[in-house]
C-alpha cells in the first residue's frame, strides 16, 4: 500500500482558484473523473483519505465522488449527512492506523489541500506527491508551497505529458526528511545557514 497525493497546480503556482475550487476545474480540458490521468490513477486505489474541507462539498454533490473507494476523513466532528461507511477521526495518526487496518493491499489517494498533504507527510505517511501542472494562470487562490516545507524530502521520479497541455510530475517522498531541517542529504540553502 502506498499513500499517494495527487493534486493539480496552475502554472503560476495555485492549487485552488480564488473561489476555493481545485485548480483542475479551471482547465478547459477538464472532464470530471475522465481526464488528466485520473481514471488510471484511481484504478490502483482502494481508498480516499482527506480533510474535512475537501470532504464536506461532496455531501451535496449530485453523485458520490468516490463510489468504489473506502473513504477516511480527518475531522474533529462527523459532518452532518456523512454516510455510515465513511470513517471519520480527529487524530491523523489514529486515522492512519484505522485506514491501514482496513487496507486490502491497494493504494490510497490522499485528496486535499496543502494542510492535509503536509499533515500526513509530516507523519511520514506520504509515499508520492503527484502534481499535474496545468496550462492555466489563476492569478490568485491557495498555494501548495506555503504549507509544504523545503525539507519535504521530495525526489523527482518521473514526468509525462497529458492531453490538453498538462504535465504530470511525480515525486517520491523520503519519510526520513520530515525529521531533518533542509534536504535529506543535509544540504541547507545559504540563506538558512
Amino acid at each position: 500500500m502506498k499513500i499517494r497525493a495527487r493534486t493539480s497546480i496552475s502554472v503560476d503556482g495555485y492549487v485552488a482558484t480564488p473561489s476555493g475550487w481545485p485548480a483542475l476545474t479551471a482547465d478547459p480540458s477538464f472532464v470530471s473523473g475522465a481526464s488528466h490521468g485520473f481514471p488510471e490513477f484511481l484504478a490502483d486505489c482502494e481508498a480516499a483519505l482527506m480533510g474535512r474541507t475537501t470532504f464536506v462539498p461532496a455531501l451535496t454533490n449530485d453523485r458520490w465522488p468516490w463510489p468504489n473507494l473506502d473513504v477516511f476523513v480527518l475531522s474533529g466532528k462527523r459532518p452532518s449527512g456523512t454516510p455510515d461507511h465513511v470513517v471519520v477521526d480527529a487524530d491523523p495518526a489514529r486515522l492512519l492506523y484505522r485506514m491501514r487496518a482496513a487496507n486490502r493491499g491497494r493504494d490510497v489517494h490522499l485528496v486535499g489541500g496543502p494542510r492535509t498533504i503536509e499533515t500526513f507527510r509530516a507523519l511520514g505517511a506520504l509515499d508520492t506527491l503527484e502534481i499535474i501542472v496545468l496550462p492555466v494562470l489563476l492569478g490568485g487562490g491557495m498555494r501548495l508551497t506555503e504549507s509544504l516545507s523545503t525539507g519535504a524530502g521530495l525526489a523527482f521520479e518521473r514526468e509525462r505529458a497529458l492531453p490538453g497541455g498538462s504535465v504530470e510530475i511525480v515525486y517520491r517522498v523520503d519519510a526520513r526528511a520530515s525529521e531533518v531541517p533542509g534536504r535529506a542529504d543535509g544540504w541547507v540553502p545559504a540563506s538558512q545557514r
